[in-house]
C-alpha cells in the first residue's frame, strides 16, 4: 500500500487550530503564506509518497550492514533518495536562508517533518539528527563553526549526529567518561566510546559531523562537567575541501526489533592517537547545549509516532475495506468487507481521532514555538515558549505512547494476517516500539513534566493552559449541537481532572516526592488525552461553522465532530480514571520490597 499525505487534515490543523495566518504576520516569517504553505506541502508530499515511501518495506527486508571492519552500506536506493531530498531542499525547511535553508517558520516543518516520517520511518531519522546539529551550532556554534559546517548540513551534502550513550551511561549523563585533551592550538584530542549512535556510520553524505560529549581534564565531577565537541568523520580544510580520515571509527552496528535501515553505530574515538575535535560554545556548559538537540529532536520524535500511527491507520482502512469475511450483523445477502463490523470500526475510530488529536497538539505547539521566536512582544514571546516547553514533553511521550497502541490495532484489524509479515501492518508495530524509548523514555518526559514544567513554577502555565481550555468549554455551551454537548461534558470533566492532577503535584512535591513521581507517566497521558481532547474539540467549533455557514467539504467537516465525538467519549473518558490512579494510587506503585519482586 503506498503512503497518502492527510492534507486536508494538514491544512484544516494549519490554518483552523495552529493559526498559520498569525504566525505568517510575525517578523520574518512573512513568506508562510497559506498558499505557499500549502504548494510546499504538496511538492513534500509528492516526493514522501513516490521517492521516500517505496523504500521503506525495502529497508525492513535489506537493513543496513557493517563490513569490512568500520563501514556501513545503507539499503539499496537509500543513498540516491538521501541525494534527492537534499537537493530539493528539504533539510533546510525551517533552517536560515543565510545558510541555505527556505527560512520558513517551524509549523511549515512539522508537517513535512510527519510525511518524512510516515513515508520511511528510518530513513527520517538521518535528517532529524542532522537538524539537532544544525540547532545545536546555531545556538551555540562559534562563527568559524557556523561557516564550516552549517552550509553543507543544510544542504544534505553532510549530516550529523548526536553522541550522548555510553556503555555505563545511558540517561545518567553525569557518568560520561569520554575525554578531550586541549591541544594548545585551539583543538582537542577526543577519547572514549559512544553507542546508539544513530547514522553513526553510513554511505548517503560525503561527511558526518558528529556532535560528542566529553570531560576535559580537570573538568568538576557530575553534569557540571561534560563539554559539546564538533568531531567530523573527516577533517575539513580551510578551504572548505575534505582532508584526512578522523579517528573515529564505527565498530558495529545493533540489530534491532525495528528502523532496521537506520544504522544505529558503536564508534569509538581515538584508538589511533585520537580523533580531532572543536569545543562548541565554553567549556563545562556541553550539556546546556546538547539539551537545545535533544529538545528539537524530542519534538521530532513525538512527530514519528504521530507519522507511524498515521501509516498504520491508512493500512488498516485499506485492509478494512477489502477484506470479505461474515455477514453485517443488521443482515446481509453474504459476507462483507469487515469494515462493516461495529468492533473494526471502534478500532479504526480510535486509531483515527488519536492520531488527529496528536497531530492537532503538535502542530499546535509548533505555532507557539514560532510565536516565541519571532514575535516582536516580549510578553507574548514568554508566554509562548513556556507554553511550548510545557508541550514538549507531553508531544514526545503521549504521541509516541499511543502510536504503539494504534499500530497494535493495526495488526489487530488484520486479524491472523497482521500477525504475517509479508502483509506489512507489522512493521509499524516494531518500528513504534522504539519511539517512547530513544530521545528520552516516557518516564524522562513525565518527570520533566511534573518537576521543570509544573512544581517549578507552581503549576502557573499548567492553570493558563487550563484557562484556555475552558474558555473552549464556554464556546461548546453555546452550541445546540448534541455531539459538541457529549464533547463538552467530556472535556470539561477532564479538565478538573486536570486540574486536580496539577494541584496533587505542587502541593505534594516536597512532603511527598517519590507519590508524586510514582504517578509522573499517568500524568503525562492523562494531560495529552485532555489537551488532544481540548483541539478536537475545537475542530468540532471551526467543522461546525463551517457547516451551518455552508463553507467548504461538508463530508469532511461532519467527519471532524464525528471524530471529536468518538475521542471524547472513548479516549478523553479515560481522565477521570488517570486522576484516580495519580492522586491516589501511588501507596500501590511502592507497596512491594525490592525482594518481593
Amino acid at each position: 500500500m503506498s503512503y497518502v499525505a492527510p492534507l486536508k487534515d494538514m491544512m484544516f490543523v494549519l490554518n483552523e487550530l495552529a493559526g498559520l495566518s498569525q504566525v505568517n504576520a510575525l517578523p520574518g516569517c512573512e513568506d508562510a503564506s497559506p498558499e505557499t504553505v500549502e504548494a510546499v506541502l504538496e511538492e513534500n508530499a509528492k516526493f514522501c509518497g513516490e521517492v521516500i515511501a517505496p523504500l521503506n518495506v525495502i529497508g525492513d527486508k535489506e537493513p543496513s550492514y557493517w563490513h569490512d571492519g568500520n563501514k556501513v552500506t545503507t539499503t539499496k536506493g537509500f543513498k540516491e533518495a538521501f541525494k534527492a531530498f537534499g537537493e530539493a531542499g528539504w533539510q533546510g525547511v525551517q533552517h536560515p536562508t543565510e545558510f541555505g535553508g527556505q527560512g520558513l517558520p517551524k509549523l511549515v516543518a512539522t508537517p513535512c517533518i510527519e510525511m518524512l516520517n510516515s513515508a520511511n520511518l528510518s530513513f527520517a531519522l538521518c535528517p532529524l539528527l542532522t537538524d539537532g546539529a544544525i540547532e545545536a551550532l546555531l545556538t551555540a556554534g562559534s562563527d568559524e563553526l557556523k561557516a564550516t559546517y552549517l552550509e553543507n548540513l543544510i544542504s544534505g551534502k553532510w549530516t550529523g549526529t548526536m553522541n550522548l550513550t555510553e556503555p555505563q551511561a545511558g540517561s545518567d549523563l553525569a557518568l560520561v567518561r569520554s575525554r578531550a585533551e586541549p591541544q594548545g592550538d585551539g583543538t582537542f584530542k577526543v577519547f572514549g566510546t559512544k553507542i546508539f549512535i544513530t547514522y553513526g556510520e553510513h554511505d548517503m553524505a560525503e561527511n558526518i559531523v558528529h556532535l560528542v560529549l566529553a570531560r576535559t581534564p580537570n573538568a568538576p565531577e557530575g553534569v557540571k562537567g561534560i563539554s559539546l565537541f564538533v568531531v567530523p568523520k573527516f577533517l575539513v580544510n580551510k578551504d572548505g575541501s575534505l582532508g584526512e580520515r578522523n579517528d573515529v571509527h564505527c565498530v558495529s552496528i545493533e540489530h534491532k526489533l525495528g528502523i532496521k535501515a537506520s544504522p544505529t553505530a558503536v564508534l569509538q574515538f581515538g584508538d589511533h592517537g585520537g580523533a580531532i575535535g572543536y569545543l562548541v560554545g565554553e567549556e563545562n556548559r556541553g550539556l546546556e547545549y546538547m539539551f537545545i538537540m535533544m529538545n528539537a529532536a524530542r519534538f521530532a520524535v513525538g512527530m514519528q509516532g504521530i507519522a507511524v500511527a498515521e501509516r498504520a491507520y491508512q493500512k488498516a482502512v485499506a485492509y478494512a475495506r477489502e477484506r470479505i469475511q461474515s455477514r453485517d450483523l443488521a443482515g446481509s445477502a453474504g459476507p462483507v468487507a469487515i469494515i462493516h463490523q461495529p468492533d473494526v470500526r471502534r478500532m479504526l475510530m480510535s486509531m483515527r481521532s488519536q492520531v488527529e488529536a496528536a497531530r492537532a497538539l503538535a502542530y499546535v505547539a509548533a505555532a507557539a514555538y514560532d510565536a516565541a521566536h519571532h514575535s516582536a512582544d516580549d510578553a507574548v514571546r514568554k508566554a509562548n515558549q513556556a507554553f511550548y516547553e510545557f508541550l514538549v514533553p507531553i508531544v514526545k511521550g503521549w504521541s509516541t505512547e499511543l502510536s504503539i497502541d494504534v499500530a497494535s490495532n493495526g495488526v489487530q484489524v488484520h486479524g491472523g494476517m497482521g500477525f504475517i509479515e509479508e502483509t506489512g501492518a507489522a512493521q509499524y508495530y516494531r518500528d513504534a516500539r522504539i519511539l517512547p524509548i530513544y530521545e528520552g523514555t516516557t518516564a524522562i518526559q513525565a518527570n520533566d513534566l511534573v518537576g521543570r514544567k509544573t512544581a517549578r513554577d507552581g503549576g502557573a502555565t499548567a492553570k493558563a493552559i487550563l484557562a484556555q481550555v475552558r474558555r473552549t468549554e464556554e464556546e461548546l455551551s453555546a452550541s445546540d449541537n448534541p455531539d459538541l454537548a457529549a464533547i463538552r461534558a467530556q472535556l470539561a470533566s477532564g479538565s478538573k481532572a486536570l486540574e486536580d492532577v496539577v494541584n496533587f503535584v505542587v502541593n505534594n512535591m516536597k512532603s511527598d516526592i517519590k507519590g508524586v513521581f510514582s504517578g509522573s507517566v499517568p500524568y503525562l497521558k492523562l494531560a495529552g488525552v485532555v489537551l488532544g481532547g481540548w483541539q478536537m474539540a475545537r475542530a468540532a467549533l471551526v467543522a461546525e461553522r463551517k457547516l451551518k455557514a455552508g463553507e467548504g467539504d461538508a463530508k469532511f467537516h461532519q467527519a471532524k465532530i464525528g471524530t471529536a465525538r468518538f475521542f471524547a467519549d472513548h479516549i478523553l473518558s479515560q481522565a477521570s480514571g488517570y486522576r484516580t490512579s495519580i492522586v491516589d494510587g501511588s501507596a500501590g506503585v511502592m507497596a512491594l520490597a525490592e525482594d518481593q519482586f
